[in-house]
């Protein structure tokens, strides 16, 4: 270990960089929220709720211990900036990092490259940085566009300043809202939840995937790539069961009252409506048209595995990934041929990426239960509290998968819940990417091997 630090590897790796990164945008974003100009008030934030908005916007996750709309407009643009920081993804982070004016890509930084879901792009980091940023920012202007119509026919004071806002935090995934319930006041405006819908797709996809489309309607590729494939029809798949789901689990109601409809077709209408919004949002986006607290048990349950599941790698999205999931459940179903591969489609999986997403899968879910038990203690739940266990679940599932959605726990954290969901959201966000990035170390060659043994299963 020693040798490792001496030698500047550990400086040099991606894990390093990453947190780094992160660090020191989690780290500006607090300083800056702390500051009385951020709050319109007297006083100021206190610095562990400045500290939590920072890591939750940087983490692009929405989960919030004081209301975002309480900000001032100095506070406000410090959180859209923090989005927008976490929310380029990991992607633009390596190309920034591995980018230096003039210097080739050496081929240990290709490998790193192609472990960030790149492959299938130029291994020129100035083309890679400046479609990232076109994507992301063409994308946003035409949401922002789209919204401040929605926002203006709606009436609300500030369209430009709210538009803007909420094209990136759904963009971005991040769930942050400049209303207090939300968006539940716009349950029955289409062309908002629409839009929103639409950005929160797009930035659910990734980079990889929007370039391979846009490379296949060109026609500068005669057909997308398996990952493409892959991520663009597991996503269409969950979004159509989540929505037939909460279609079957909702009250007849749900969304009528925020539609503000009461005869027959337009109930029928806002239900899927709502539960449409609720099946793409629970995919790490955050934002909510209904109550979350009070949709039935089975309907929250359904929303744990969405959110768990997230969107696809190298996007804006969190949770285990649609491709670890399809991974997961086609070798689970199907099981591996002799060598290990899996059949998909009619391609072969090499027997360690299979692996990989077995251990991946492990992992985040070891993750999970440590951060739900630290949290039933940290809020010291009790049978017949306050809160329920159900709610710790739910918060910890939604910290975790850097979704945002809550059953209303988030402003009653402890000091020490507050902890536990920090340090939750830096797990879900960070300690999941940091699992599949390539580590610089030289393999052992064992000169005596071990004997094989065998353990039964099942």
């Amino acid at each position: 270990m020693k040798r490792f630090l001496q030698s500047g590897r550990f400086l040099q790796s991606g894990r390093f960089l990453l947190f780094s990164y992160f660090s020191i945008v989690i780290l500006v974003g607090t300083v800056l929220l702390s500051l009385p100009v951020a709050w319109p008030g007297p006083g100021r934030v206190a610095l562990l709720d400045a500290l939590f908005t920072s890591v939750s916007a940087a983490c692009v996750t929405g989960l919030i211990t004081v209301n975002t709309a309480d900000f001032s407009l100095f506070g406000k643009l410090v959180i859209l900036a923090v989005i927008e920081a976490g929310g380029l993804g990991i992607i633009a982070f390596s190309t920034l990092y591995l980018w230096r004016p003039g210097a080739r890509i050496s081929l240990r930084n290709r490998q790193l490259i192609r472990d960030f879901s790149l492959e299938t792009v130029e291994f020129k980091p100035r083309r890679i940085l400046r479609g990232i940023l076109l994507w992301t920012f063409g994308v946003q202007l035409v949401g922002a566009v789209a919204l401040y119509a929605g926002f203006s026919r709606a009436g609300v004071e500030t369209p430009f300043l709210t538009s803007v806002f909420h094209a990136v935090s759904a963009f971005c995934n991040a769930g942050f809202s400049l209303f207090p319930d939300s968006l539940e006041r716009f349950g029955g405006a289409p062309v908002v939840t629409g839009t929103l819908m639409a950005l929160i797709i797009f930035g659910g996809v990734g980079f990889v995937v929007l370039e391979d489309v846009r490379k296949r309607v060109l026609r500068r590729r005669l057909r997308l790539t398996l990952h493409s494939r892959v991520v663009l029809a597991a996503t269409a798949v969950f979004i159509l069961l989540g929505t037939l789901g909460y279609l079957w689990l909702l009250p007849v109601d749900a969304g009528a009252a925020e539609a503000g409809t009461a005869d027959a077709a337009g109930a029928a209408g806002a239900r899927l409506q709502a539960a449409l919004f609720q099946s793409v949002t629970t995919r790490t986006a955050g934002f909510n048209t209904i109550p979350q607290g009070d949709m039935p048990l089975p309907a929250q349950f359904l929303t744990l595995m969405l959110m768990l599941i997230g969107g696809a790698p190298g996007s804006t999205a969190g949770g285990l990934k649609v491709t670890t999931v399809v991974l997961v459940l086609a070798a689970a179903l199907t099981g591996t041929d002799r060598q290990g591969e899996l059949q998909l489609g009619r391609r072969r999986i090499a027997p360690d990426t299979v692996r990989n997403a077995f251990a991946f899968a492990v992992k985040g879910t070891l993750l999970l239960g440590v951060a739900i038990f630290a949290l039933l203690l940290a809020q010291r739940v009790t049978p017949g509290g306050q809160w329920a266990f159900t709610d710790v679940v739910f918060e910890a599932f939604s910290a975790f998968g850097t979704v945002g959605l809550s059953t209303g726990l988030t402003p009653d954290l402890t000091a020490a819940g507050k902890v536990v969901i920090i340090a939750t959201m830096i797990a879900g966000r960070l300690g999941l990417i940091s699992l599949v990035m390539p580590v610089d170390r030289q393999e052992k060659r064992h000169a005596i091997d071990y004997p094989r043994g065998r353990v039964l299963l099942g």
